[in-house]
């Protein structure tokens, strides 16, 4: 964590921005939860300041996405998830009728992402790319 913290500091002063201690707190606290919600991490947060509240970690959050320290992705109808940028890329496969989320590389797309860029001029962003459907399980038991 401590190599973290330090990479942390480097990119918010190389900003402008300090490491102040609800910031650190809530990059530690999506750091340890992987993909958390707002809610999630705000709850984190107050096992170390019970003086954080909601309004302070959406804010920070903010702030930290437009850095690019984090990054959300929607996985279902409620909040953003957030999780720390840096870690190996992934697209999310949500399954709809149990909520299993499973984690592939975006290589895996690659054709596809390819094509919409050559033919559409579309980037996709993979940082926010989920995916609806059904899960292996789901499917053979005839969850819908």
């Amino acid at each position: 964590m401590a190599a973290d913290v330090d990479n942390w500091h480097t990119r918010l002063r190389a900003s402008g921005h300090r490491l102040t201690p609800q910031r650190q707190l809530v990059l530690e606290a999506v750091a340890k939860l992987g993909h958390a919600t707002p809610e999630a991490i705000v709850h984190e947060v107050r096992q170390t300041a019970s003086a954080v509240n909601i309004s302070t970690v959406y804010r920070t959050l903010d702030l930290l996405e437009e850095l690019e320290l984090v990054s959300h992705a929607h996985l279902g109808h409620g909040a953003p998830t957030y999780h720390v940028t840096g870690v190996d890329p992934h697209v999310h496969l949500v399954c709809g009728a149990c909520g299993a989320i499973q984690e592939i590389s975006p290589e895996r797309l690659a054709g596809i992402v390819g094509e919409l860029r050559a033919e559409l001029g579309f980037v996709v962003d993979m940082d926010h790319l989920t995916l609806a459907g059904r899960c292996a399980e789901c499917l053979a038991l005839g969850r819908r």
